[in-house]
């Protein structure tokens, strides 16, 4: 067993030690710049000599080296993969029947991505769909009208299924290789929002707005909670002498847990809402929890001529006030980490995108280089004059 590296010139596949190959190639400088793709070499139980092409990262090649041999010594490693005999659609239904998978608040979502893809692809082996048919793919829902962020989120849930796959051993890594090289129609965070709420506008808001709405705007203005965890918040979550809001797993989107402490604003907020002796959401409407906010909104939004909506220009969500409270959080100058943990952000990239860099920023970033300048400057005067 072992990792191959093959020439992009000749293709020859080699030791990856060779930094020359016989074709004269430079293989380093080659695999620096990605030209050289890995392969995984390895003998079946049979005898049989078998090669799988990786890519070009040496990090899959090597956790797939890795997985090789200790399938060898487990005495699993078989010729014939699960992905060289089902269809995509019986793929699909293995893995929508994990329990993992089940119990995620957005199963709903990738059963449709799914079902899309099943409805072009379905009755193909996993194992022969290649990248142009995850291209065309690409092409025809675009065709019809589709998003480039809402392809992206079906070919997204085709490549973890594949992933979730190759974990379990049922998708050889050239399959799984094949699904990584499709890119997503969108640039990464590309179609992020910018809009956030500034204070006078939220004031205005607040002063126009239903109590029930002026409730869970400022609940989430001053702790970045998501819309579905402040409807489904209860009393019991929330601890007035510790001044903290306990988030339990099972409403938030990540199925974390996490703890949101109460600044003075939360807590004022949180102090003036009254309990209801029947019902223990904090968030109630005729004493009723809320299912949706969304038309109470905008008609707030319309009392204080602020744009509400994703298709409006510069519209205003909900959701929107996620990106207010990092943002303000970021300009407050708390570490980043710490936001991370207190919105319940478990990646840098998802943070980037409720993070806003407004013209106030920029605005700021200009001074402080005026003010660097400027001393410069001083400096320069005080060491001519020194020298005279």
């Amino acid at each position: 067993m072992g990792i191959l590296a093959e020439c992009p010139i000749c293709k020859t596949r080699q030791s990856v030690k060779n930094k020359v190959c016989k074709c004269g190639e430079e293989l380093d400088k080659a695999k620096g710049s990605k030209r050289v793709v890995y392969w995984v070499s390895y003998r079946l139980p049979n005898g049989t000599q078998k090669q799988e092409r990786m890519g070009v990262s040496i990090d899959d090649a090597r956790a797939a080296d890795g997985k090789k041999k200790a399938q060898k010594k487990e005495g699993k490693l078989f010729d014939i993969r699960d992905d060289a005999r089902m269809t995509f659609k019986e793929f699909s239904k293995w893995y929508l029947n994990l329990a993992n998978v089940r119990k995620r608040k957005a199963c709903w979502r990738v059963e449709i991505s799914l079902n899309h893809f099943n409805s072009i692809y379905g009755d193909l082996i996993v194992s022969k769909i290649k990248k142009e048919d995850y291209e065309a793919y690409q092409e025809k829902r675009k065709s019809v009208g589709r998003a480039d962020h809402t392809i992206d989120q079906e070919i997204g849930a085709v490549k973890t299924m594949i992933k979730e796959g190759f974990d379990n051993d049922m998708v050889s890594g050239e399959t799984l290789m094949v699904c990584k090289r499709v890119k997503n129609l969108l640039k990464r965070n590309s179609n992020a929002r910018k809009r956030i709420l500034y204070p006078d506008d939220f004031n205005k808001l607040c002063e126009k707005a239903s109590l029930h709405v002026k409730n869970a705007v400022s609940i989430a203005y001053y702790s970045g909670m998501r819309r579905g965890e402040i409807l489904q918040l209860t009393w019991n979550m929330v601890d007035m002498k510790k001044r903290e809001i306990s988030i339990p797993a099972e409403i938030t989107k990540d199925n974390e847990s996490r703890i949101v402490p109460m600044l003075k604003q939360l807590y004022e907020t949180m102090k003036g809402i009254p309990k209801a002796i029947h019902d223990n959401h904090v968030i109630l409407y005729r004493g009723k929890p809320l299912k949706a906010l969304g038309k109470a909104l905008q008609r707030a939004c319309d009392k204080t001529e602020i744009p509400y909506g994703r298709k409006t220009e510069n519209g205003f969500t909900f959701h929107d006030l996620r990106h207010t409270f990092n943002t303000n959080m970021r300009k407050a100058g708390v570490d980043e980490s710490v936001i991370m943990e207190i919105t319940g952000h478990s990646t840098r990239e998802m943070f980037d995108r409720y993070n806003t860099i407004d013209e106030e920023d920029t605005r700021n970033a200009v001074d402080k280089l005026e003010v660097f300048f400027l001393n410069v400057t001083l400096n320069v005067t005080q060491a001519s004059k020194n020298q005279t």
